[in-house]
């Protein structure tokens, strides 16, 4: 790539897809199915295993550092769950390494020498001893090239414990089996990217191996296969814990909603009651009058002749009836404006009085029409 080309990219990276207004690239967007999730987060195994034994080609989606730099902006604001789509096309690339791994391992236990568990597992550790060379190795070289001289120095002193260690399991190794046989090159398969390992194999063999792009490549995949479930597991908690926090929120507002509600049928209720109390009072107040206004005119047409002694009887009735509704009348007013738990029980006993004395007052006038 040329110098101005690494510019650009640069720029696209930086600035995203409207860097220098174009319109053309900014037809398709992030979200755009054609777009490759796993390229917008930096995880598209096409990328990474780029330029390896194991090169996949171009990626049939769009790559475009623009959009990746769109995305990274966007998704501050806002959740796109790309994770999800990014870590199922990991899975899916891993599980088929996976299953390479297992096809060499099986065509390896067909083609190489049958051995007794015991050798095996002497084997194994020899094996294990190399990767563990390897590794030092390719650890130290990289430190070495970054300039941390001192760390390097560290890894190589284990790596000269590691290999005598080495040397003392492989002497184990050769005095359990015949010479002939352990000349033989036993293979062992990489549980990490399925290449081929000699257990005869040098150092500079186990160096180049663990410390080469390949390896790595799928190391680094398998990490980053490994941090998008946890980022898909993060963000589900919390579109749970919102969703919770959501239906909290509904739910409060449901009780406060129903508690208004309450609060206004409540006051609805005292509202009838006040209609209600005020219908009575005025039709306490109407039978009062009527029943004033019958005793003046039965007084008034009484006047003009001599009472008799049952008409004197009755007007002393009528006068302590009198002074009796009018005391009840005072005592109702006083209850009216002092209302107590028991009000409805005393409404229906003032009912059964006013009634009882419209009955006794009907009684009384037919007993004076028949005098």
């Amino acid at each position: 790539m040329s110098a101005q080309a690494q510019m650009r990219a640069m720029l696209d990276q930086l600035m995203g897809t409207g860097r220098d207004g174009d319109t053309m690239r900014q037809r398709i967007k992030f979200t755009d199915e054609r777009v490759c999730k796993s390229h917008l987060l930096d995880s598209c195994p096409h990328d990474i295993l780029s330029g390896t034994r194991m090169d996949l080609g171009e990626c049939i989606k769009v790559h475009d550092l623009a959009l990746r730099a769109d995305y990274e902006i966007a998704s501050k604001e806002q959740e796109y769950f790309f994770e999800l789509d990014a870590a199922e096309h990991l899975q899916s690339f891993i599980a088929d390494c996976d299953r390479r791994t297992e096809l060499a391992k099986k065509r390896l236990a067909e083609t190489q020498d049958e051995i007794s568990a015991e050798v095996a597992a002497k084997a194994e550790r020899v094996h294990e001893l190399n990767e563990e060379i390897g590794k030092l190795l390719a650890r130290a070289e990289q430190l070495g090239g970054e300039g941390n001289v001192d760390e390097a120095q560290q890894l190589l002193e284990k790596v000269e414990k590691t290999r005598a260690l080495k040397k003392e399991a492989e002497d184990v190794y050769r005095n359990s089996m015949p010479a002939s046989s352990f000349q033989q090159q036993k293979l062992r398969v990489c549980e990490v990217c399925s290449a081929y390992l000699g257990l005869h194999d040098n150092d500079r063999r186990l160096a180049d191996h663990f410390g080469g792009k390949l390896h790595l490549g799928f190391i680094e995949i398998r990490e980053k296969l490994e941090k998008l479930r946890k980022a898909v597991i993060e963000k589900q908690e919390r579109m749970r814990m919102k969703r919770r926090e959501e239906r909290e929120r509904e739910d409060e507002r449901e009780r406060q909603w129903e508690m208004e509600r309450e609060r206004e049928r409540e006051r609805e209720r005292e509202r009838e009651w006040e209609r209600e109390r005020e219908r009575e009072r005025r039709s306490f107040f109407c039978l009062f009058v009527f029943f004033l206004r019958s005793s003046r005119d039965r007084s008034s047409h009484t006047r003009e002749r001599e009472p008799s002694p049952s008409q004197e009887r009755w007007k002393e009735g009528a006068a302590e009836g009198w002074r009796n509704d009018r005391a009840e009348y005072a005592n109702w007013v006083d209850r009216e404006r002092s209302p107590s738990p028991d009000m409805a029980k005393a409404r229906e006993r003032e009912r059964s009085l006013s009634y009882e004395r419209d009955r006794r007052s009907s009684s009384e006038e037919r007993e004076s029409g028949e005098i």
